[in-house]
Formats: C-alpha cells, sequence, structure tokens
C-alpha cells in the first residue's frame, strides 16, 4: 500500500518526479509551513512558480491534504545530510504542519493538528517501515538552514504514541560546557557522536559555526528547553542516551 487510507483531500503538485536510484521511502521528515495560512501554504506548495512540494500538509484544525503520491519523489528536503545520504527527497516522505513559524509569530501546535500527525506519521512508518530514528526535523536534516518543526513541536507526545525516537532529556545543571571556538579531542568526541547518530558534521576538532548549528539543531528535536548550541552536560548526556537506546547502538 503506498497511500493513506485515512480521510483527506487532494491538491496535486506539479513539482515532483520519480524517486532516483530505485530507492524508497525509509525517512519520515516533518517541516511547518512557515506562512499566514495553510490554505496559502497549500497553494504555494501545489504551484510550479515555488519549485517545492510535499506529499502532505496537515492545518490547524488537523485536516490532512495530500499533494504528491507516496511513490514520487517530492521537492521538500532541498539541501540536506542525514547519515551521509544526500538526495533526502528521494528517501523520504514528507509532511507540512501548518504553522507560521519562527519569522512569524511562531506559535505551539494545536491538539487537533498532533492528533493528526501522529495518525498520519503512524499509517505511514507502518506501510513503509520506517524506523523510529530516521522520524526526523527539517532542521535535524538541514541544521542552521532550517528551524522547522522547531522547539514547540511536541516530539515527546508522537514518541508516547509510538511514533519517532526519544528519551526524556537530562536536566540542566550547570557543569562543563563546549562552545564556539573550542577546539580539541572533547569537540571531536562530540561530533562524532552527533555523527554517529546521523548529523551531517565533520569530526575535526573545531567547534565552529557548523558545529553550532548541529548542536541547536540536537536541542531543537531532543532537548527544548534551553536552545544555544552550546553543548552542556545536558546536551551531551540526552545525546548519548539516545545514542545507547538505538537498536544497533555505534557506542554500546
Amino acid at each position: 500500500m503506498t497511500r493513506t487510507e485515512l480521510e483527506h483531500s487532494w491538491l496535486p503538485a506539479v513539482n515532483f518526479g520519480e524517486r532516483r536510484d530505485g530507492k524508497t521511502p525509509d525517512i519520515l521528515l516533518l517541516h511547518y509551513t512557515g506562512m499566514e495560512s495553510a490554505k496559502k501554504a497549500c497553494e504555494w506548495l501545489a504551484s510550479a512558480q515555488s519549485k517545492v512540494s510535499c506529499h502532505y500538509l496537515i492545518d490547524e484544525e488537523g485536516a490532512i491534504t495530500q499533494l504528491v503520491d507516496e511513490e514520487m519523489r517530492a521537492w521538500h528536503a532541498g539541501e540536506a545530510s542525514w547519515k551521509g545520504e544526500r538526495d533526502i527527497n528521494s528517501r523520504s516522505i514528507g509532511i507540512e504542519i501548518h504553522n507560521r513559524g519562527h519569522e512569524q509569530c511562531y506559535s505551539e501546535f494545536s491538539d487537533p493538528q498532533m492528533t493528526a500527525v501522529a495518525a498520519l506519521s503512524r499509517d505511514i512508518v507502518d506501510r513503509h517501515g520506517i524506523a523510529s530514528e530516521r522520524v526526523l526535523a527539517h532542521s535535524d536534516v538541514s541544521p542552521g538552514r532550517k528551524l522547522d518543526p522547531g522547539e514547540k513541536f511536541d516530539w515527546r507526545r508522537l514518541h508516547r504514541d509510538g511514533i519517532g525516537h526519544w528519551v526524556e532529556p537530562v536536566p540542566i545543571t550547570g557543569g562543563s560546557f563546549l562552545q564556539r571556538g573550542d577546539e580539541g579531542e572533547p569537540v571531536a568526541a562530540l561530533q562524532g557522536l552527533l555523527a554517529a547518530y546521523g548529523y551531517g558534521i565533520e569530526v575535526d576538532g573545531v567547534f565552529d559555526a557548523d558545529t553550532v548549528a548541529v548542536v541547536e539543531a540536537f536541542q531543537r528535536h531532543f532537548r527544548t528547553s534551553q536552545v544555544d548550541g552550546i553543548a552542556d552536560q545536558s546536551t551531551i548526556a540526552t545525546l548519548k542516551a539516545l545514542i545507547d537506546a538505538l537498536p544497533n547502538s555505534p557506542i554500546s
């Protein structure tokens, strides 16, 4: 089965193509629209002018609109990377969730939205056999370039509904930390952990702007109480716990 049986409407997009090199979906990628209204977002995603598209859009009331068939390659990820793969569009199904975003009065996601996101996500991951650790944020695959769906998205709730990889964040208690400008083995170890989880990051022992962006992306998904790009003990311990909880943990 390649289509959801959940109640939804269709608004066919024009920007899509065949998945490349025989790739099939093994990533579910979540976004926010970053636009004034769901209606305008749908119209934009369906238009040729936009040069983008996605498979589904969920409005603030939880209504689902499909724009691209799941068998096809929608144009939603852009420049991206996860576990060394750069053609994320060929390996993913994209859901846009209406929210005006960080540049337009970023708000909490509504209960009807989250209910619909959980139902649609469950339907997709079950049919495609998508692993929990490959339910990702746009910001995970495009650190620094994208912020969505952001720190107000309820990843904990989604996990309670059986979707996505999650551990309870380790509390912020102070102590030593790593930040921009730091260099050496501790930074390389941090970068290695982030790369082991899947983030596209160079392991060079330099806490540069790219490392800040990846740490922020990690925090925006997994340690949302403080998103500052500083790798404090809470951030590092949460990252280690997530890696340790993977089915085939690279650090076990």
